[in-house]
């Protein structure tokens, strides 16, 4: 059910999901807004069976305004001002985050006019209680920062630790945007040194520089930006937050031993993903298990969008057998003695590679209590889009009432006409299906029985059907009427392309396909080059898009009475097209 955004009247905006007259919830609006003052984006629920609405009331004094005129911390808008939005539904991960308490998951926030520049409600409003300055440079970091002399007002501190010495966030501190975490107490940064001798680089000591150009932090492997300490002489360079990294890391939600620091001289093996790692590692002295920094918080259960089930990490997979296991995402080989994330069914086999399966944080979710997402699953796949009128001695709807169709449905088994196709697939009709009498509409058993709400393997988030005269797929790139699935706010997938499973056997090909999002290269079928991804082979260079995946076996054509099949190894002395008497390319 999807909640719209009603436009701003009088003295509060009502968001709500049913065609009532405006006039009957403004009564109920103004009943609620004679209670204690509310914070925006409290909310109320009335007949909760029919409708759900969020009351925003700014009257004077105990209300908040729906513009603020401007915001000491982005002084380069100061003539903007500042406007109270709600956050959309779609998932950005480029704006709409906090810039003091960096959150982003909170219902109503306050926008500069001109930019993404945001802030929640509760922080703009305390403001008036801690003193800040206004971003300014400094050495130690490649972004402005921000000094908060009292960070406890906000909500900084319940979830991030200083950078520099991982301790809470209780004293004066100075904080990065919203899209970089660094974060750092005031006296820390006050007495940072500018010259170290450090465990990893013992010939000489490291100096405190700035870079305007990337370098490669040799701790963590990555591409940073702006200050690092680093020896010239022998090109070894640091990452200032990861100069001092923490002795005990404790997270029982991932790990219920604590892991423990070491410092190596050279490379080793990490037990929890299965990739090397350098200088860094942690311990677990109980369970004897090394693993990198970042892998000491990984989330122990999480439920992937290409996998029906939960899947669960662990360090090893103990199995009777001595077969081998490939991972489901890159079919590359699983080592069972190192960490992996795998389903928990009995008889599930489903394996895959911690980095292929945490590479896109859109694609799964972390899950806190399994059985309360598995009966939430269940429950959303099992929306029903039809009224049921009759049914027969098994128990079979015979006569049915389709949220797509204003007249009733019956159930047939046989067609008298020739090549009828069914108006949610757009495919012939050759099983039981589901007629009007009233009319030329007819649906596949089998499309009949698709849930309203279901969540689709190309995203975590839910996807929601409904019906289209004329839309054009965001998948195959091809243009049709019928169902469709609306996965985000970005992609609409036909019910031909929904069938299509993340790994596929491909007529034309010996080996299974499965789905790369990152593949970018030509595919075989028509030879454009792609850049959303394909199903491509992990034996051999074979790739096919969306499109040519989901061309029909057989078609007809009106220059032809027998049917055309579709081939995958052409003749080469007959490569012209018959239509257009064009040569034709062989290899496609």
């Amino acid at each position: 059910m999807r909640i719209r955004n009603f436009p701003w009247r009088n003295k509060f905006s009502i968001l709500f999901t049913r065609n009532i007259p405006w006039c009957y919830w403004q009564s109920k609006a103004m009943k609620l807004s004679k209670l204690t003052a509310m914070d925006a984006g409290n909310c109320f629920q009335l007949h909760a069976s029919l409708v759900f609405i969020a009351i925003i009331t700014f009257t004077s004094n105990v209300q908040r305004p729906l513009e603020i005129p401007n915001y000491p911390l982005h002084p380069e808008h100061s003539n903007q001002g500042f406007f109270l939005r709600q956050r959309p539904h779609y998932d950005n991960d480029l704006v709409y985050g906090c810039v003091l308490c960096k959150e982003k998951r909170n219902m109503f926030f306050y926008e500069c006019r001109a930019c993404y520049f945001s802030i929640d409600i509760k922080c703009a409003y305390l403001s008036s209680s801690y003193k800040f300055n206004q971003p300014s440079k400094h050495d130690i970091h490649q972004h402005p920062l921000t000094f908060i002399e009292s960070p406890t007002t906000i909500d900084v501190p319940k979830r991030f630790n200083c950078s520099w010495c991982h301790e809470p966030l209780i004293d004066a501190i100075y904080i990065c945007d919203p899209d970089c975490p660094f974060i750092i107490h005031k006296k820390c940064l006050d007495e940072l040194p500018t010259k170290i001798d450090h465990l990893t680089h013992r010939l000489h000591p490291l100096i405190l520089n700035r870079s305007d150009s990337d370098y490669l932090c040799n701790l963590c492997q990555k591409q940073h930006f702006g200050p690092f300490y680093g020896c010239s002489l022998c090109h070894f360079n640091i990452n200032v937050e990861c100069a001092w990294p923490r002795s005990i890391v404790e997270d029982k939600s991932s790990h219920q031993h604590p892991f423990s620091l070491l410092w190596r001289q050279g490379s080793f093996i990490c037990d929890a993903c299965d990739t090397e790692g350098n200088y860094i590692s942690y311990i677990c002295l109980k369970c004897c298990i090394e693993v990198h920094k970042k892998c000491t918080s990984l989330p122990r259960i999480i439920k992937f969008s290409r996998h029906d089930h939960c899947i669960f990490h662990k360090h090893f997979l103990q199995t009777r057998e001595l077969t081998r296991q490939d991972c489901k995402i890159c079919f590359n080989e699983v080592k069972l003695d190192r960490g992996s994330y795998s389903c928990g069914k009995p008889g599930c086999n489903y394996v895959v590679h911690v980095n292929c399966v945490l590479e896109n944080e859109k694609l799964y979710e972390v899950i806190e209590d399994e059985k309360q997402y598995e009966e939430f699953y269940e429950k959303s796949i099992q929306s029903s889009i039809i009224r049921v009128i009759e049914v027969n001695e098994v128990g079979e709807a015979t006569k049915i009432q389709h949220f797509t169709h204003q007249y009733y449905l019956g159930l047939a088994d046989k067609m008298e006409e020739i090549d009828r196709k069914c108006d949610g697939c757009m495919l012939s009709i050759s099983t039981l299906f589901y007629y009007c009498s009233e009319c030329p509409f007819f649906l596949h058993k089998t499309c009949v029985e698709l849930p309203r709400i279901k969540q689709h393997w190309f995203r975590q988030a839910s996807a929601t059907l409904f019906f289209k005269d004329f839309q054009n797929c965001d998948f195959c790139d091809q243009s049709c009427s019928g169902f469709f699935y609306e996965i985000d706010e970005w992609w609409d997938m036909s019910i031909r392309c929904d069938k299509v499973v993340d790994i596929i056997e491909c007529e034309g090909h010996q080996h299974f396909l499965f789905y790369d999002f990152n593949y970018e290269k030509e595919c075989n079928g028509c030879g454009v080059e792609n850049n959303n991804g394909a199903f491509r082979c992990g034996e051999c260079r074979f790739a096919l898009d969306f499109g040519c995946l989901t061309f029909p076996h057989s078609t007809l054509h009106k220059i032809d009475e027998h049917m055309l099949n579709l081939t995958y190894h052409d003749d080469k002395e007959q490569s012209y097209c018959d239509i257009c008497e064009r040569e034709r390319d062989p290899r496609l």
